[in-house]
This record gives structure tokens, C-alpha cells and sequence, in this order.
């Protein structure tokens, strides 16, 4: 397929959130940036989001806040509006982002491909990525590259981190001293487990391992809880900084971690971001196409075990986006099956 432009000089990304798929955008843009080191590169992204990425070198952040007012609201179409783009990367399919690319002044708008684009985004671009079927999100990004004539996939992130989070992390996790975080929800909740098995999880890396814990989340309500609950069953000690730690705070600790157990959520992959290795819990959604993207070796994968059971099908016969978001689906992980994993990826890394 022929590029659709050669040299651009203006690109605009759209992608507003959420945070692992934001991850899964910095690659694609770092690639882009090797290929067109003089190009001119705006981001239209979450305000959340983009307390993680807004240090980002050599792009321009335009914040998006759902919760914004009404003048605040109108400034920000003023502002899209004001500008003009050789080419518009719309990479998020809520019908919400889609209203924002019609604000977006760009010759070319490209989307997904017909099968992948739901929500109608089709209906607000004029070009479409290449169509595949069964691939990880982070892939079906670099799709748009491959559309504008970049082949080449530099996995690299190179997220800039606050010196005042770096120097708070070296405090809180030393050199050398082999370190487990559990960030231990997702906002889906039916994707978590159970603050018994998190603790049982905790007491086997303290007990056999000598690994220090360090319970790691946002500051809402059912963060908050599950942090309470993992240390009420706990042996071991461990420190709960559930609500302690913004985005670039989390970023630090997660680079001087030794692993990270989390369920499919942000966290697994801001510490792909910074070379951490995730042992995931996957059985609501199928880590092949969420999964962290360097360590799904290391995720316990119960996705086909969930969908034979609540949906009588085999995994491979389910649509590639399935998510299975039942109560109790999270419980076919057995807590053996993660320590397991967690005593594996400490023999290899020794």
C-alpha cells in the first residue's frame, strides 16, 4: 500500500485515554519522530493522562477535561480550531473522541479499518489503517505508521521522570532490594482479584523470597478498600501507599521495582514503559490483545478457562475484543498458579 503522505510537517494524535492505551500510543510517536525528526507533533489527550505524558520532548500537549466547564469547553475548540494539520492520527474509538476529530482541522484523518472502527468513528475520517484481525492493541497502533509509510516499530518510551519521584523512590526502594508492587485494581472491577489472594501472593514473595511489598494504587474508594483488606489478611509486613503516589510517582517506583502483580490495568503498562517485568491476571480480558506487552510469558492467563465456562465456547471462537466481566470470573486464577510464576521470573533473573 502506497504511504499517504511523504513528508509531513504538522501531525496531530488523538488518543484521550485510557492510561495503558496512552502507553501503547509513545512508541508509534517516538517512531514517528525518528522518521520526521523536523515534523511538528500535538497530542489531544486526557487531563489525567496527561500528567504522565506531558513531559513528553518535542510535543505539544492539548488537555482534554470531561469534567471541564462550559468556557473552558469553548476555549478548547477555539483552540483545535486555530490550528491546521497535514494529518490527523485518530486513534480512540469512543464516539466522544470522535466529536473532538470534527473539531480537528486536518487534510487527512486517519482511522481504523471498518471492521475495528465501532462507535461510527468512520464516519469522522478519511482514511483507514490496513485491516488485522487478532492483534494487541500496541500493534493495531502502529498500523497508522504503517499507513503513512513508516515501517520501522521502535519500542522505545523514554517517559521523563521528576527528579523530586526519582529521588522519593530511591528512598523507598534501595538499590538492589528486591521489591514486589501490587497495584491491585483496575476501574473495571469484576477484573480484580482478591485481597486474600493478593496477601497470600505478598506473604509467599516476603517469606520465600525475602522481597519487601508495596501496595501501590489511585485514592478512590474501592483503591482504598482492597488496600485495607490485603493488609488485614497479610502475615508478612508490607506497606499500603494505595493513594499516595500521583502518575509520575508511580512511574519512579514501578522503574526501581522488581516486578509488579496487577490485574489488566494502567499500571502494567507504565512499568512495561520503564523495563519492569508484570506478572498480569488475566481472565475477564485476554492478554494476547492487553496484555503487557513485553511480559505476557509471565501473565496467568485464564481467559480460555473463563470463556468455556461463561460463554460455552473455547476463547478462539469469541470476538477478538471480548471482555468477560462476570462476578466471579477472577477467582479460576488460583493463587499457586501466580506464585508459581513470581518463583520462575526470580530463578530467570538471578
Amino acid at each position: 500500500m502506497p504511504s499517504l503522505i511523504s513528508t509531513p510537517q504538522n501531525i496531530c494524535i488523538l488518543r484521550l485515554s485510557a492510561i495503558g492505551d496512552t502507553c501503547h500510543v509513545v512508541p508509534v510517536l517516538r517512531t514517528l519522530q525518528q522518521a520526521w525528526p523536523q515534523a511538528r507533533f500535538t497530542w489531544v489527550i486526557g487531563a489525567l493522562e496527561s500528567r504522565l505524558m506531558g513531559q513528553l520532548p518535542g510535543v505539544e500537549f492539548i488537555t482534554v477535561d470531561k469534567r471541564a466547564s462550559r468556557p473552558a469547553r469553548l476555549a478548547l475548540t477555539r483552540r483545535l480550531k486555530a490550528q491546521r494539520f497535514d494529518v490527523l492520527l485518530h486513534m480512540q474509538l469512543a464516539f466522544r473522541a470522535s466529536l473532538l476529530a470534527r473539531q480537528i482541522r486536518a487534510a487527512i484523518k486517519l482511522g481504523f479499518d471498518r471492521p475495528r472502527a465501532r462507535e461510527l468513528q468512520w464516519l469522522f475520517t478519511n482514511r483507514r489503517i490496513a485491516v488485522n484481525k487478532r492483534e494487541h492493541v500496541l500493534d493495531s497502533f502502529f498500523g497508522f505508521a504503517a499507513t503513512l509509510g513508516v515501517h520501522e516499530r521502535l519500542l522505545r518510551w523514554d517517559v521523563p521522570v521528576p527528579e523530586a519521584a526519582a529521588a522519593a523512590a530511591a528512598t523507598l526502594i534501595p538499590e538492589g532490594a528486591r521489591t514486589l508492587i501490587i497495584s491491585p485494581c483496575s476501574s473495571h472491577t469484576l477484573r480484580n482479584w482478591s485481597p486474600e489472594r493478593y496477601a497470600a501472593v505478598a506473604d509467599h514473595a516476603a517469606r520465600v523470597h525475602g522481597m519487601q511489598i508495596l501496595l501501590c494504587g489511585a485514592p478512590n474508594r474501592v483503591e482504598r478498600e482492597m488496600g485495607e483488606a490485603i493488609v488485614r489478611h497479610a502475615r508478612q509486613p508490607l506497606s499500603n501507599r494505595i493513594g499516595a503516589d500521583n502518575l509520575p510517582q508511580l512511574l519512579a517506583l514501578l522503574a526501581r521495582a522488581t516486578v509488579l502483580l496487577a490485574p489488566d490495568a494502567g499500571p502494567a503498562h507504565m512499568a512495561t514503559m520503564v523495563g519492569t517485568p508484570v506478572i498480569g491476571l488475566y481472565a475477564a480480558t485476554n492478554p494476547a490483545r492487553t496484555g503487557p506487552y513485553f511480559s505476557r510469558s509471565w501473565c496467568v492467563d485464564a481467559y480460555d478457562q473463563a470463556a468455556r465456562r461463561f460463554r460455552g465456547v473455547p476463547a478462539s471462537k469469541l470476538a477478538w475484543t471480548t471482555k468477560i466481566e462476570v462476578p466471579g470470573v477472577m477467582d479460576l486464577i488460583e493463587v499457586p498458579q501466580v506464585t508459581a510464576k513470581l518463583d520462575l521470573l526470580l530463578a530467570s533473573s538471578l
